[in-house]
């Protein structure tokens, strides 16, 4: 193995970045503003304050949306403040009960010493004292949570309410008349917040300003090494195999996130060196600081997963022209974003006026949606374009359905939103546009880390296989191993997909059945007894119907090709395991589409009773070639595979279906045959439980043969043939004399399946067919012809 070697620094940079960051330590924690600590009961009196601010606060009809936002989180804070504080006062309590249960009851006779009752007394008094304030705490976190639900619920009635509000286009003349006349009071607001902002920076100590921008300065030479050296590092030190570049895809959009992040943070603190903490400017800025950590976020995973510079270390199937025409593309992406969600706080800040407001957001969504369209647009002339060049060393991959099934929706999707923003409806427009933005970045986030998922337990069996040497891990353990690898990269794919579906609608608050919800007031539907059949329900079980099927389809898949095959299963079992994984999927499909659509179990009992009606007059052939199915793969008196006959056709089993059975003939036809005939009739099963081949030789000899020697060729042709077992041993026994007088030897062997016993036999054939004139044997006695002279003609008698 070739020694690692340690990567160069250059010339007196780990001085340089030590000293920087022991700065930069050093500067914070003396400068740092200390809190004195506050007891609990100043904890719970100033959450006591908060929960009643905020109650007050909600039940305004003026408050904002961004208001809204900020006191739930507020809310959770006061909540876990309060549950923290009951959590530490409860052993102080059980402490103080405990010694009190130990005084016992005072005597009656109130006989007691003086300094045990005053003993009890302080006891009572704590215990009350910390009973109280336990309680008070339980009941601000009680509070505190069902001020929080109210607070989500207003944001998700006011979102609803707000979606499909039409505002006046950016394009009329009305809407420029109100910007002019409102911009200016806007820019005067935005003047005093920065004026502020100053003035809150200059109250910071110098010394503060230089240890942050020692620790950002220091980040910053990291981050240039890091950049430099990467590919080494993740050539040397990271396994070998395809992790190496789902590790370097992921580092590089961690290592893009944390000096952004970083430096960010160094302001945040600078400029609210001095100011509360639930100041609304500091809110803002720390805000910010997850603000520049995403959208630095969302341009190093672009920037990862498209490479322009290292193709070989490419995640993506891209041609070289494509990534090369996207590598800006992320980076402008994520400063659109920045720069949105920025100009959206600062006028929550400063309360601008209505239309300003509708300008930022309709800019803002303007700008994504361009952006993404022209991304989009990009890729796919790229795309074309490297097809069509006929000089290309490699050919462009087709793109799979799915894909263009995505490029489809989301090009509707901006149409849609940007044509929304253009006629007034901003709101719906860019919730449309921030959607698309955001399902893209899960959608690239989760195929990097299911990817690194992959190699990674791809890597740890190839390592684990290098280290055991070839063939020293028993195959029990190597099958073991397999199936734990399988598991466990499914159990986290699926985790990664359910934590990108939760996100998808983390934003807004909303799910689809909440924004389909809205389309009811366009239809009451129609009733069909108890049952309120509505577009909207209809619509919503069909989906669900198509995702459970497609979602069974999948893990039926990965049973079959992954798991199923790191097991110990033979081929008929697996086949048999996936296709009840496959009915009992399509079953429980039609189950949730029928839930969906309002008709829950219970309520199908006049659907029971039909079938029972059909069953008993039409169905009741299929009904029994389903059961029949049913039957055959529970107890598998057949399996795919098998060798049988029944009555007139023999042959190999290779697929047992809902209704019938698929046999291949020996000519390569198949013939179909329900189930019911390998329930109710006799079926030949060759290859049962693996039975042993037969292979049977009946030689006729003449009756003069030397019997020992005939016996011993036959012996050892069979014995020296590779696929004949030795136990049962081969024997060779005479059979009798046939009617032409020649005796019949009988040799017998068996091998290990009945599939190769006539391959076997021919071959024993021609092995004894050669041996017997070699050794002398005539096989066969040429006929004896006795050629006789004519009797003599008697002589004459005379007359």
């Amino acid at each position: 193995m070739t020694p690692r070697r340690a990567l160069p620094w250059p010339a007196g940079w780990p001085a340089v970045f030590r000293a920087l960051v022991l700065l930069a330590w050093l500067g914070l924690a003396a400068l740092h503003p200390a809190r004195a600590a506050e007891g609990p009961d100043a904890v719970l009196d100033e959450a006591r304050r908060q929960v009643e601010r905020i109650e007050s606060r909600l039940g305004d009809d003026k408050i904002t949306d961004a208001e809204l936002a900020e006191a739930r989180a507020q809310l959770l804070r006061t909540l876990e403040q309060a549950d923290q504080v009951a959590a530490e006062q409860a052993p102080e309590l059980a402490s103080a009960q405990a010694r009190l249960s130990e005084l016992g009851s005072p005597p009656a006779d109130g006989t007691e010493a003086a300094d045990v009752a005053e003993q009890r007394k302080g006891l009572q008094k704590t215990v009350e004292t910390l009973d109280a304030r336990i309680k008070l705490a339980r009941l601000l976190v009680v509070e505190s949570g069902q001020l929080a639900d109210q607070a989500s619920a207003q944001r998700r009635e006011r979102f609803r309410a707000q979606l499909f509000e039409r505002t006046d286009s950016i394009l009329s003349p009305s809407f420029w008349v109100d910007l002019r006349v409102s911009l200016p009071r806007d820019l005067q607001r935005l003047a005093r917040f920065g004026a502020e902002l100053q003035a809150s920076a200059a109250r910071t100590p110098a010394a503060a300003w230089a240890a942050l921008g020692a620790l950002v300065a220091a980040m910053f030479a990291l981050r240039r090494w890091l950049s430099r050296h990467l590919v080494e590092i993740a050539a040397e030190r990271a396994p070998s195999g395809r992790v190496r570049r789902s590790l370097y895809a992921v580092a590089q959009a961690l290592l893009a996130m944390m000096v952004p992040g970083i430096a960010a943070y160094a302001a945040m603190r600078g400029l609210s060196w001095t100011l509360e903490r639930d100041d609304p400017t500091r809110v803002l800025l720390a805000n910010g600081v997850g603000a520049v950590c995403f959208s630095a976020y969302v341009a190093g995973l672009g920037s990862a997963l498209l490479e322009a510079k290292r193709p070989s270390w490419r995640l993506l199937p891209l041609p070289d022209a494509v990534a090369t025409g996207l590598r800006w593309q992320p980076t402008l992406v994520g400063l659109v974003i920045f720069l949105g969600w920025l100009l959206q706080r600062l006028g929550a800040v400063v309360q601008t006026t209505l239309a300003t407001e509708v300008a930022i957001n309709g800019l803002f969504a303007l700008a994504l949606g361009l952006v993404m369209a022209h991304t989009v647009r990009l890729a796919e002339r790229q795309r074309r374009a490297a097809g069509a060049d006929a000089e290309a060393d490699a050919k462009v991959p087709p793109r799979p359905f799915w894909m263009t099934a995505a490029l489809v929706t989301a090009w509707t999707v901006l149409v849609v939103s940007l044509l929304g923003v253009l006629v007034g409806y901003v709101a719906l427009g860019a919730f449309m546009v921030r959607q698309v933005t955001w399902i893209a970045v899960l959608a690239m986030t989760a195929f990097i880390v299911n990817a690194l998922i992959g190699d990674a337990f791809n890597a740890w069996l190839g390592g684990q296989g290098d280290a055991a040497g070839d063939g020293a891990l028993p195959p029990p353990a190597a099958r073991l191993r397999r199936q734990a690898a399988v598991l466990l990269s499914g159990a986290l794919r699926l985790t990664v997909a359910l934590v990108a579906l939760v996100l998808i609608l983390a934003p807004y608050g909303e799910g689809p059945s909440d924004l389909l919800r809205r389309t009811e007031q366009l239809s009451a539907g129609i009733s069909v007894g108890e049952l309120q059949l509505r577009p909207t329900a209809v619509l919503q079980a069909v989906v669900v119907f198509l995702v459970a099927t497609v979602a069974m389809r999948a893990l039926r898949r990965w049973l079959a090709d992954s798991f199923l095959p790191t097991t110990s299963l033979d081929a008929g079992m697996r086949s048999s395991v996936s296709t009840l994984v496959g009915f009992l999927g399509t079953v429980v499909a039609i189950g949730l589409g029928l839930s969906a659509i309002g008709l829950a179990l219970d309520k199908v009992a006049w659907i029971a009773s039909a079938l029972s009606v059909g069953i008993g007059f039409g169905l009741q052939a299929v009904v029994s070639n389903f059961v029949s199915g049913l039957i055959l793969l529970a107890e598998r008196p057949v399996k795919v595979g098998d060798w049988v006959a029944l009555g007139g056709v023999e042959g190999d089993i290779r697929r047992i279906n809902v209704r019938a059975t698929e046999i291949q003939m020996g000519d390569r036809s198949t013939v179909i045959v329900p189930n019911s005939e390998f329930i109710t009739k006799v079926v030949r099963n060759v290859t049962h439980q693996s039975p042993l081949g037969l292979v049977q030789i009946k030689l006729p000899m003449p009756l003069d043969t030397d019997t020992e020697k005939v016996r011993t060729i036959l012996l050892e042709a069979f014995q020296q043939h590779p696929d004949v077992l030795d136990t049962p041993a081969p024997n060779v026994q005479l059979d009798g004399i046939d009617a032409t007088g020649n005796v019949v030897f009988n040799a017998t062997g068996f091998v290990g399946s009945p599939r190769q016993s006539y391959g076997v036999k021919s071959t024993l054939l021609f092995t004894v067919l050669q041996a017997l004139p070699a050794a002398g044997v005539p096989m066969w006695k040429a006929p004896a012809m006795v050629l006789r002279e004519p009797p003599a003609a008697p002589p004459a008698v005379a007359s």
